[in-house]
């Protein structure tokens, strides 16, 4: 059996990892919130940048966690389609999760399905991303182990969906965001505990790319994706801001006409 280490870094790629996994929460739940006070096409348009918020920062908390993964005897190296795939399913089903809580009409209905299909999602994802490991030997796992990994994703993605429907507090909901990495961190390494290697030397090649070549440039622009995405939603005006410009702009032109009526009569 292979010695596996999750952490050749240090705490450097936990910590990195937990941290994109706040930061797509934290977008996602501030994106879902905004669809709710939307409507038309401005709702799914929210919908759809929660969807990717959520489905990004998921992914690539799994893919800069797994930089800390090694296995004695053996390099790392990736299949691109089945990786590219991980991140499609990340994205379309926590899609499916939010348009099921932003357009439900029962609520507690709503999030329980919302959750439940996010949360699978979000463990799809995951194992669909250790499918696409090449090294020489084969990936066995322990069923127990992988199903608290499916539980615990469900529970988190569960508790984010809530919390993006009811907590209308910023400080809340950047409270709700680090529970939520905390969770999604915690499911990783779950199904990462379910993970037993059984060395198979051989002489020929792996197939796929190494991290550096393929799985670091896009976590990377992922993750700049994140941070540039989180900067727009933070500075763009919400329905309420909106609303209250359009009242003030409203007045302003009301007592423009006031004063030039007065001035009118004045003469």
């Amino acid at each position: 059996m292979g010695t596996m280490n999750h952490f050749s870094f240090g705490w450097l790629t936990p910590a990195l990892s937990y941290a994109m996994a706040c930061v797509g929460a934290a977008l996602g739940l501030r994106c879902t919130l905004r669809a709710l006070s939307a409507i038309g096409a401005s709702r799914r348009n929210w919908l759809l940048t929660a969807a990717a918020a959520i489905g990004s920062g998921i992914w690539t908390m799994h893919f800069v966690a797994m930089f800390g993964f090694t296995v004695d005897g053996t390099e790392l190296r990736y299949n691109v389609p089945l990786t590219i795939l991980s991140l499609l399913v990340a994205v379309l089903v926590t899609g499916l999760g939010v348009f099921v809580v932003g357009y439900g009409r029962h609520r507690g209905r709503s999030l329980l399905l919302g959750g439940l299909t996010t949360g699978l999602g979000v463990a799809a994802m995951h194992y669909l991303g250790m499918a696409a490991v090449r090294l020489h030997g084969a990936v066995a796992y322990d069923p127990g182990t992988v199903g608290l990994s499916v539980l615990v994703a469900v529970g988190a993605a569960t508790a984010a969906l809530w919390a993006a429907v009811t907590i209308r507090n910023v400080v809340a909901a950047g409270g709700a965001s680090l529970v939520m990495g905390i969770a999604v961190t915690c499911m990783h390494y779950t199904g990462m505990a379910a993970v037993h290697v059984h060395m198979e030397p051989s002489r020929t090649d792996l197939g796929g790319a190494t991290p550096m070549q393929f799985v670091f440039p896009l976590a990377v622009g992922l993750g700049s994706f994140l941070f540039l995405t989180s900067a727009f939603v933070a500075l763009s005006p919400t329905a309420q801001e909106r609303a209250a410009y359009e009242e003030a702009t409203e007045l302003t032109i009301e007592d423009f006409r006031q004063a030039a009526l007065s001035d009118r009569a004045a003469v």
